[in-house]
């Protein structure tokens, strides 16, 4: 009888070892499962899908923090193409202002309407001139929000006799608004822009 509770008693331990080691398992897959599905999931959504062309291609999306001094050099030098791409036209320049009010803040309103005020654009127009800007470099720090930057440009204004070259610097600073849109698409709002410098060059010492 003794024997028998003592073969009793193991078996209990043997199953008792066995559904402990079972459970252990069950935990050990279920975390693995769960582990991997994240992983999945995570890595899906790095992944989108853009239309171009009529084709659906994939890409790989990445962390905005590794893109974001490409992505405010960028915005920065929309904003300035926008406001400083000039032709003798009226509704162009109103076309162009349009746009690169929608990356500033008041300032840039500011601006242009102290140009506008002084009959700049009215100049140009009667004038026949158009103006284009080469953007030479943009510094910005991005180690503090917002961040600040200062454009170097070379603007150019070509008249029917003449052609005048005239050195550009710019500065600011650039807000994340968290919000791309059309009409921004890169989610930036530059505020506190302000002119520091702008003054003829000489032809020759401007890079055709």
């Amino acid at each position: 009888m003794f024997k028998q509770l003592r073969n009793i008693d193991t078996a209990f331990q043997h199953i008792k070892r066995f559904s402990l080691f079972l459970i252990g398992a069950n935990v050990l897959t279920m975390c693995f499962c769960i582990w991997k599905s994240y992983s999945i999931v995570e890595e899906a959504q790095k992944r989108v899908h853009i239309l171009y062309n009529g084709k659906v291609l994939e890409a790989l999306a990445s962390d905005r923090k590794l893109n974001l001094p490409v992505e405010l050099r960028d915005h920065i030098k929309s904003f300035h193409q926008y406001f400083f791409n000039l032709s003798p036209d009226e509704k162009a320049i109103q076309a162009g202002i349009t746009k690169a009010l929608y990356l500033a803040d008041e300032s840039a309103k500011q601006a242009y309407d102290n140009l506008r005020e002084q009959g700049y654009y009215n100049n140009l127009i009667s004038a026949n001139i158009s103006q284009e800007i080469t953007v030479d470099s943009i510094k910005v720090d991005v180690n503090s929000s917002p961040y600040s930057f200062t454009c170097y440009a070379t603007e150019k204004l070509v008249r029917s006799t003449s052609t005048v070259f005239r050195k550009l610097v710019t500065q600011g600073q650039v807000r994340d608004i968290k919000t791309q849109t059309d009409n921004n698409p890169h989610g930036f709002l530059i505020q506190h822009w302000e002119t520091l410098v702008n003054t003829d060059v000489d032809p020759k010492a401007v890079k055709q």
